[in-house]
């Protein structure tokens, strides 16, 4: 069925050939795209604007598709694969299928079962969610506070667990590595569980966290939740895990911070 998707995906192309402009107009709208070199967007605006015209886009009630606003999400979404081959850029959403937008964020009836084995049932809040074979669904007004140096992006967060479950069925922090990295297997367990240590021991001490504590409830929030903050914050994420942002830069062949340096320089606002 790879070569009928693949077909698909090329006859929908044709149907959107690739617009400069309204790509260039996306681009200078959102701070984390306009701050890429040139070379980095012309690079990505064509891989953006495949997935935005290749995957199955839903509006729920309410929500009115706009195509800037789709074409920014798509390149949000695409940044994660910015510094890797075509090769390995088309692989990482292989899995995704569907993304749904949502008018608001939703909850879900949620049960975890604690250290003494006893079973604790409540609703949980989410701004977006997905699964192995799920779709991708964001809710707009999250969408809409992402996309800056904030430290938050849910779009990033949620298109990181698509990268993680790439060889899994369930998140767990451990995506397949892009053969141009030239990260180990050896040495991304080393440091992810530093890091997961560490939170832990904050959690245990009764102290505030270094990075979003959301990142201490499971191994794949903390890799989804690292990669926000290597996008969004990256200064942060440097000053307290120096170890986790060289293994990410290495990772994603990007180097976040120093985009964030140029506009610091330049005198913009962080946003």
């Amino acid at each position: 069925m790879a070569w009928w998707h693949r077909r698909r995906e090329a006859r929908r192309l044709a149907r959107h050939p690739f617009d400069p402009e309204a790509w260039r107009a996306v681009r200078h709208a959102v701070p984390l795209l306009a701050d890429l070199e040139d070379f980095d967007a012309e690079r990505l605006g064509p891989r953006a604007w495949q997935l935005l015209h290749t995957k199955h886009w839903v509006a729920g009630d309410g929500v009115e598709f706009d195509a800037s606003a789709q074409l920014a999400i798509a390149a949000q979404a695409c940044l994660l694969t910015l510094g890797w081959d075509e090769q390995d850029a088309q692989a990482a959403f292989a899995n995704v299928h569907d993304i749904i937008l949502l008018p608001d964020a939703f909850h879900r009836r949620v049960e975890e079962m604690d250290e003494a084995g006893v079973v604790h049932e409540y609703d949980d809040e989410r701004a977006g969610e997905t699964s192995w074979r799920g779709p991708v669904a964001l809710a707009i007004p999250d969408i809409d506070n992402s996309g800056d140096y904030s430290g938050y992006n849910v779009i990033i967060h949620e298109f990181t667990h698509k990268l993680d479950l790439g060889n899994s069925q369930d998140v767990d922090g451990f995506p397949p590595l892009a053969a141009a990295s030239d990260v180990t297997s050896r040495e991304w367990h080393r440091v992810f569980t530093h890091v997961w240590d560490d939170l832990q021991a904050h959690i245990a001490r009764d102290e505030p966290t270094p990075i979003d504590d959301y990142a201490a409830t499971h191994p794949g929030e903390c890799f989804a939740v690292c990669c926000e903050l290597f996008f969004t914050a990256p200064d942060q994420l440097i000053e307290v895990y120096p170890d986790l942002y060289d293994l990410l830069k290495r990772y994603f062949g990007q180097d976040p911070l120093a985009r964030l340096q140029r506009r610091q320089a330049a005198g913009t606002d962080r946003p």
